[in-house]
């Protein structure tokens, strides 16, 4: 596996701390002075009480919005993946050498504004030592949420990857049907032609029908299980025009089933083209297709009459349809032998799950 490319910029996570900030910032503006005394014996009845309120919410504010923009600075530099711990010294850094300088300066000419007889550094160091210790709390909150939204972005980026992978495969085995089917096809084609040019323009007519919806079908992942059937029909059309009685299905089902169910388009006819290409079919060997509902699945049957030269197979049939079914529906088909038999289940998808 190889290491993404650090030189490509990764996707900026957007980070809404609006509120956050509105209450934060006069919260410490607020808490911060009245816990370590800066008001000294300043009562509410002075003016200078309530303007330093005012004062203090601006050195709350001017700390928070530089050490915020020092934040996302770092962050376009570096990550906790790369240089972690390049990035936790410049943290820190950035927070100690930005807010202590600061405070000192603002308490300094706070003193003066006041004033106060004598400025009382224990107070202003005190101060600048809470505030550095809000200020990483804090960094520490920015940074907890932004890699969690990190983590949010890249489940569903790695989700929209999985579904685009799934949707390029699905849509790569769609177009299979088409060679697998002309194949097919142009074989029938050409057999009729040599036996009954009247009989090859009819199918090539019907054939034309079943390649329109064939195109038609192309973008849709489920039909009705009744529509599929009834271009299943006009399929079987162009089967009878080849074989005519020798080739029997019968409908094993009644009633309102077809409209219950959906089933991936094209797949019924792509198990009736398996039972015709490797089946021997003659009036002496009619071969019958069977086809039921059983428990939500589509079960087509079909007896066995093995070809004494087998045809050229593409191998995309069957394992084509598995494929698709997986991918469309999440559970794969089930194609086996029995005895004399051969049979394929579709699982159906209930429109009424």
């Amino acid at each position: 596996m190889t290491e993404p490319d650090k030189n490509i910029p990764t996707e900026e996570v957007k980070l809404n701390d609006g509120l956050m900030r509105l209450i934060g910032i006069p919260f410490f503006g607020i808490a911060i002075p009245l816990m370590t005394g800066l008001f000294g014996e300043l009562s509410w009845r002075d003016k200078s009480y309530w303007l330093g309120y005012l004062y203090f919410i601006g050195l709350a504010a001017a700390i928070w919005h530089g050490n915020r923009y020092l934040l996302f600075r770092t962050r376009k530099r570096f990550t906790w993946f790369d240089k972690p711990i390049e990035k936790l010294v410049l943290l820190f850094m950035n927070n100690i050498f930005f807010t202590t300088p600061l405070t000192i300066a603002w308490l300094c000419t706070w003193y003066n504004v006041a004033s106060f007889v004598g400025i009382k550094w224990n107070v202003i160091l005190i101060v600048a030592l809470v505030n550095v210790i809000c200020v990483l709390f804090v960094t520490h909150v920015y940074e907890t949420v932004f890699m969690v939204k990190e983590q949010q972005n890249e489940q569903v980026k790695n989700s929209e990857l999985q579904r685009a992978k799934a949707e390029a495969e699905l849509a790569a085995l769609k177009n299979q049907i088409d060679p697998h089917f002309m194949f097919n096809s142009l074989n029938t084609l050409t057999h009729l032609i040599k036996v009954d040019s009247s009989k090859a323009l009819e199918f090539t007519e019907n054939l034309a029908e079943v390649y329109r919806y064939i195109l038609s079908q192309k973008d849709q992942t489920l039909v009705l299980l009744d529509d599929e059937l009834d271009f299943t029909h006009k399929y079987t059309d162009l089967l009878h025009l080849r074989f005519g009685n020798a080739l029997i299905i019968k409908k094993q089902f009644n009633g309102t089933a077809g409209k219950e169910f959906l089933i991936p388009p094209t797949s019924v006819f792509v198990a009736f083209e398996n039972a015709v290409k490797h089946n021997e079919i003659s009036e002496k060997l009619p071969m019958q297709i069977d086809v039921d509902v059983q428990d939500h699945w589509l079960v087509i049957t079909n007896s066995i009459r093995e070809r004494k030269t087998r045809a050229h197979s593409s191998r995309i049939g069957l394992k084509n349809l598995d494929e698709r079914f997986k991918l469309v529906t999440g559970k794969a088909i089930s194609a086996a032998r029995e005895q004399t038999k051969f049979v394929v289940q579709l699982p159906l998808i209930p429109i009424n799950s």
